[in-house]
């Protein structure tokens, strides 16, 4: 039996749980009231934990900083974003930040709007290029160097952050590419966070492009490092090399960018299942073919095309669109971006395609199989 205290414990644990409902209820419904209460169970559960007031500080700004970030991109959900990371200190002269303010100016042509840190150097360039119109800055609050860059400064758009990663995370998860250009310790921070999250699966895969000056060299290094050091060592997979491309053209840049989204959409995962949503459907001579090519990469079944799964009811806006649904083995995210490439290179019911290709120029040469069909 249950000591007094332990039932009058109980007791007022479920008069709790029942005045978090009925908060939650008064300004959610469904599934959202259901996650309003369990953030409002977790935060008074810090509170029984009796967490540090230090922890505690953290914790709520944090969350605070999470919903404010989440409200102003609220109305923007409809566009797709790229982001452009490098150098605060890059000079307005120099090719780099001609470079990332051509490529802001084209990619904004194309329908995107560009995410920056909000600073000086190649941020700022990016954010002239965009247009404050066209452009979000994320900033992070330090004692030196840091500041938001005249064309975003005051805008609704800018977001000021104390943590770098709720920063962070809201660049992930508000991306649809990255576009890389030199700098320093914090854009490699940026660039091996967006491939980390991509090779384990935590984050969508989204192309990373890797801008250099013509003639320059900062990207060839550092793809030295990755191919001696890292490859060479066996700390990473030959087909993590799918999952960025190094160029020193806008030309180029612009062109990865929408070539991702040519016949591929967009993606979620239902259960095991993987359901790669389409603009277009493709020709069953194609799915034949990416059956052939990816059959090492499926833990089950085949690749087949499908209508809305009744699990994705909740994405209305895009239920009308056909689907691709297989099973793979979610261990190697580098061939995933190889079967998106090469389903944007196959023929859809619309038009002729240009035919399913084996693998996608990466700017390099990169010890990977000649076809998916090939074990690495």
């Amino acid at each position: 039996m249950e000591s007094g205290a332990a039932l009058k414990l109980n007791m007022k644990d479920k008069e709790i749980d029942e005045r978090i409902k009925e908060l939650a209820a008064e300004v959610a419904e469904g599934r959202q009231a259901e996650l309003v209460a369990e953030l409002l169970d977790t935060a008074l559960r810090l509170g029984r934990d009796h967490a540090s007031i230090a922890d505690m500080k953290l914790f709520n700004r944090a969350m605070r900083e999470m919903r404010f970030a989440a409200s102003v991109f609220a109305s923007y959900q409809g566009r797709r974003k790229v982001a452009v990371f490098g150098s605060a200190r890059t000079r307005s002269d120099a090719a780099e930040f001609i470079q990332a303010r051509e490529f802001a100016r084209r990619i904004v042509q194309e329908g995107f709007m560009v995410i920056t840190g909000g600073g000086d150097g190649i941020m700022g360039a990016a954010q002239q290029g965009a247009g404050a119109e066209n452009s979000f800055g994320l900033n992070i609050r330090l004692p030196f160097e840091q500041k938001a860059n005249e064309t975003i400064y005051g805008d609704k758009k800018l977001i000021n952050f104390n943590y770098f990663f709720t920063r962070k995370l809201n660049f992930m998860k508000e991306t649809h590419a990255f576009v890389l250009c030199p700098g320093g310790f914090g854009t490699q921070d940026e660039g091996f966070e967006a491939l980390t999250l991509m090779q384990t699966g935590k984050s969508q895969i989204v192309p990373i492009v890797l801008l250099d000056k013509p003639n320059g060299h900062y990207w060839e290094m550092w793809r030295r490092f990755i191919y001696n050091d890292l490859l060479g060592a066996g700390l990473v997979s030959a087909t993590d090399f799918h999952l960025f491309k190094i160029t020193q053209s806008v030309d180029e840049a612009v062109a990865e960018v929408l070539k991702f989204y040519r016949v591929f959409h967009s993606y979620r995962w239902v259960h095991d299942r993987m359901v790669i949503r389409l603009n277009k459907r493709l020709k069953r001579e194609a799915i034949d073919l990416l059956n052939e090519e990816f059959d090492a990469l499926l833990a089950a079944d085949r690749i087949v095309q499908t209508d809305a799964l009744p699990e994705e009811a909740d994405e209305a806006k895009i239920m009308h669109l056909p689907r691709l649904v297989l099973t793979p083995h979610r261990r190697d995210f580098g061939m995933l971006r190889l079967l998106i490439d090469n389903i944007n290179e196959s023929e859809t019911e619309s038009e002729s395609g240009v035919g399913a290709i084996a693998m996608p120029d990466t700017g390099h040469a990169a010890p990977a199989p000649t076809t998916a069909a090939q074990k690495v």
